[in-house]
């Protein structure tokens, strides 16, 4: 007699779209869960309008996920799509290590997620020692901590980094705010 076939674990995922809703890419979150329901995933969710999908699946080849989702958001919404893939447990320990205040009436918090770690060491090599009372950088585990003047967070030095064309692929920014609510799920 064969033995029962043990079932794989779900672990709740984080895809983190990077331009999604900006530059003339827009995707309807309702649009956008379909996809990811069709993919065969489980629980998803999504969270505000700016390429934010909670959820499960049992898949544990994590660069193989990260490629099928990215070439299913291109296939599906023909644009050159790009993904930071997490755990939400990871997610949440990022999170807990922000190193500067969380609510500063004049500063927004945000964090820089990569799927490449050399592109996150590139960023904060390039950045140099940036001017503490402009804005604050500081590399986590597998993370940026980046904290700017409210209403300049295009317009600072690491801001205008962080958008060049070669980091398009592998990193993707959030306000600290909304990394929290991908927490709360």
């Amino acid at each position: 007699m064969a033995s029962p076939k043990k079932k794989q674990q779900t672990t709740r995922h984080v895809a983190l779209l990077r331009g999604v809703n900006v530059n003339g890419i827009t995707i309807k979150s309702a649009d956008l869960k379909a996809l990811f329901v069709e993919l065969g995933f489980g629980a998803v969710r999504t969270v505000l309008a700016s390429g934010n999908v909670l959820f499960d699946t049992d898949e544990s080849d994590a660069g193989a996920l990260r490629t099928r989702i990215e070439q299913a958001l291109r296939k599906r919404f023909d644009y050159d799509a790009w993904i930071v893939l997490l755990k939400q447990k990871t997610m949440a320990e990022m999170a807990a290590g922000y190193p500067f205040e969380r609510i500063d009436e004049e500063r927004h918090p945000y964090v820089v997620f990569g799927s490449d770690p050399a592109m996150l060491d590139e960023v904060i090599e390039k950045a140099g020692s940036v001017d503490p009372e402009v804005e604050r950088l500081k590399q986590g585990q597998g993370v940026l901590y980046w904290q700017c003047p409210r209403g300049e967070s295009t317009d600072t030095p690491v801001a205008k980094l962080l958008a060049k064309t070669r980091y398009k692929s592998s990193t993707t920014t959030r306000n600290l705010r909304t990394v929290e609510k991908l927490l709360t799920d």
